[in-house]
């Protein structure tokens, strides 16, 4: 009898999805069809592009789903200068040319296991060798200036072995394995489940391969290493892991002596300093860095450097944004980065004297971000917009207006495709303060309809949102839902002071802000305030827990991978270092740390909840997601817990995984959406597979 139950479930559960079937549009007034998961499975991308020295040769990574093995897969391609001539070079990514163009480093999968560097010879024959054999994945390659070599960075597992005597194990005996043993602040997962301890550290090895030579050490986490122009010293920042007479996020840079191994320290300040990249002729170094101050969220200044650590000056200190990916000019007068500054990324100079102010050299509403210029001052870039998810783009330094798009590699599924507009947004919060949004609109929006809204919240939560294209809200917006983002205070992309604004307060006036933003869309007046939907992950998974627990305005709400007690929290998650910089511990005054735990406020929740959260997650551990479930159940408010497999740190870094969050989140709403809203909602046919998660004989 337990068959037949179990099919006629499937069965009705079949039917209920194929009645829809015949109401749902393929397409609109324009005649293209809308955005499914399917479309999902076929949508590529591209990164990480690198101009050969002489200027003539661009590879880049290109990527794409394996639906049949459930992963992502990257290739690198080749194409020249002009966009012409594109063709698969091999598997792997993270390409970089050998100083005289002659060859590619990059990595791939490979033996003993994992991600192995590997060199390919750019010439008609085209050999690729595999030059490491180490048992953890390198990272941060970089060639040595002659090409002879190349440097990396690798974990160093702590080796934990305690000095006890067991006694003799009986001949045949299967005793359980020896048992982890941490000491550290600092751990990590393997892709096995097991904790581990570690640092991350130099090394150089052969470009013919060959044995790895470790060139760093101490208890430190070592940043990517630059290279003087003579191959004699590389320059790097080093974090102290776990030091109890030192403060756990202070980093310095640091000069290694290539032959000795011999590191000296050249900044000394109570700071956080990072990427130090070394002028082509040597006499200068560039990084990013911040004075150590107990706040949460302090924007990086740009600061240069004689190569021997004097001489020391911050050539932003105005700026109050952040500058990354920095790199020198070809002549060393100056240096380019990239800003990301509300919602968007640009590309900037500032002369190295610091004698003027910092420029933008690349103006436009996209997210740009460089990888490399050439000699010649040409620079390539990954290029995205609402509507774009991304493509490689050259461009002269000199003359940046003139971007000139060299792929297009999802043209032929998205010229079929209507997407929705996407519109910004300026509103006022609390304080009078200026925060930024966007509406996502379904195709063929009208306005004088209503339409479900659905209000996404970003993670960090010193995260931003931007312009780039996302897949989720336009496959949401593909089923008649409104989707409304912002960047609440908090946010990062605004200046120190709009980062800063929740240390010590939250969740807080970032809610304000948030609620403010749902009043704004819904002044436009299509939103039906009946079925308003709300969810974020990590720091999105807080506000979403705040947001149930403080109004009773949403119809349902999904609340993945959060925080909802501080207490229990630090206990708890891998990133309990943080808690080394601030002097209120939360046992020492546990009010504050229960004031703004959305735990605390669960009698106020009338909001059908749901929660998403990987059972390996160690940021935002997975006993977080159960106790605001068993709290829900205590308090019977609607609840849903949804463990996803192989995941960490969020629900969709498998492709399965992310189909399933699009789904689980529109049933969740749908579930609790008023019945005369579903004739006006246009929904749209997803050609996926119902599954059962769980069977019970």
């Amino acid at each position: 009898m337990r068959t037949p139950r179990l099919l006629l479930l499937v069965v009705t559960l079949a039917v209920c999805f194929a009645v829809a079937l015949p109401a749902l549009a393929q397409g609109g007034m324009s005649g293209k069809s809308r955005l499914t998961l399917d479309h999902y499975l076929q949508l590529q991308g591209v990164g990480g592009p690198v101009i050969s020295p002489d200027g003539t040769r661009i590879v880049y990574t290109r990527s794409w789903i394996d639906s049949v093995n459930d992963s992502r897969e990257n290739e690198l391609w080749i194409m020249n200068a002009d966009g012409t001539r594109k063709r698969k070079l091999v598997d792997g990514s993270g390409a970089i040319w050998s100083p005289d163009g002659t060859r590619i480093a990059y990595t791939a999968s490979g033996e003993p296991k994992g991600s192995q560097i590997w060199v390919r010879w750019m010439d008609a024959e085209g050999a690729a060798s595999q030059i490491t054999h180490v048992d953890e994945s390198p990272g941060a390659i970089t060639w040595a200036p002659d090409g002879t070599s190349i440097a990396f960075t690798m974990l160093v597992p702590s080796s934990n072995a305690w000095p006890i005597k067991m006694p003799s194990r009986p001949d045949g005996a299967e005793w359980t394995k020896n048992p982890r043993i941490v000491e550290k602040a600092v751990y990590r997962r393997d892709r096995q489940g097991f904790i581990e301890e570690g640092n991350r550290h130099i090394f150089v090895v052969s470009a013919d391969g060959g044995p790895v030579r470790q060139l760093s050490q101490g208890d430190y986490n070592y940043g990517s290493p630059s290279w003087s122009p003579d191959g004699g010293t590389m320059y790097f920042s080093g974090l102290l892991v776990d030091h109890p007479e030192h403060e756990w996020r202070q980093s310095a840079v640091y000069a290694l002596d290539v032959a000795t191994g011999a590191a000296r320290q050249l900044t000394d300040r109570s700071g956080s300093e990072s990427g130090p990249v070394v002028s082509p002729d040597g006499e200068w170094v560039a990084f990013t860095g911040t004075h150590l101050v107990e706040q949460t969220y302090i924007e990086r200044q740009l600061y240069v450097m004689r190569a021997n650590g004097s001489d020391m000056r911050s050539v932003t200190p105005e700026l109050d944004r952040s500058p990354g990916n920095i790199r020198w000019r070809a002549d060393s007068s100056g240096i380019f980065f990239t800003v990301r500054r509300e919602g968007t990324s640009n590309f900037w100079f500032v002369p190295a004297d610091g004698a003027e102010p910092p420029v933008q050299v690349t103006d436009g509403n996209h997210m740009l971000s460089v990888s490399n210029v050439s000699d010649t001052g040409v620079a390539v870039a990954t290029v995205g917009s609402h509507h774009e998810p991304g493509d490689v783009y050259a461009f002269d330094v000199d003359s940046p207006n003139a971007l000139r798009r060299l792929t297009n590699v999802n043209e032929n599924l998205l010229t079929s495709i209507e997407l929705g507009n996407v519109e910004e947004v300026w509103y006022k919060s609390t304080d009078d303060l200026d925060v930024q949004g966007w509406i996502v609109k379904p195709p063929d929006f009208d306005p004088s309809q209503s339409y479900p809204l659905v209000l996404a919240i970003h993670g960090g939560p010193h995260g931003m949102y931007n312009v780039g294209f996302n897949f989720g809200w336009q496959n949401h917006a593909a089923n008649g839902y409104v989707v409304f983002y912002s960047n609440p205070r908090g946010s990062s992309g605004y200046g120190t002071d709009f980062g800063n604004a929740i240390n010590r307060a939250y969740p807080d006036k970032d809610y304000d802000d948030l609620m403010n933003g749902v009043d704004r869309v819904i002044a436009d007046g299509y939103v039906d305030e009946r079925n308003m939907y709300v969810y974020g992950c990590s720091g999105g998974g807080v506000l979403t827990a705040w947001v149930v627990g403080h109004t009773d305005r949403f119809a349902a709400a999904s609340s993945n991978c959060p925080v909802i007690n501080w207490l229990s929290f630090v206990g708890t998650t891998d990133g309990i270092g943080w808690y080394r910089n601030f002097d209120n511990y939360p046992w020492d005054d546990p009010s504050e740390h229960l004031r703004r735990s959305p735990l605390m406020y669960i009698g106020n929740v009338t909001t059908p909840t749901m929660l998403m959260t990987g059972v390996n997650d160690l940021r935002t551990p997975i006993s977080q997601t159960e106790e605001f479930y068993s709290a829900l159940q205590v308090m019977r408010v609607p609840t849903a817990m949804i463990r996803f497999n192989d995941e960490w740190h969020g629900t969709s870094s498998k492709p399965s995984n992310y189909l399933r969050t699009q789904l689980y989140l529109r049933h969740w709403f749908e579930r609790y959406m008023t019945d005369d809203a579903m004739p006006k909602r246009l929904k749209q046919a997803e050609s996926t597979v119902m599954e059962t998660t769980a069977t019970r004989e």
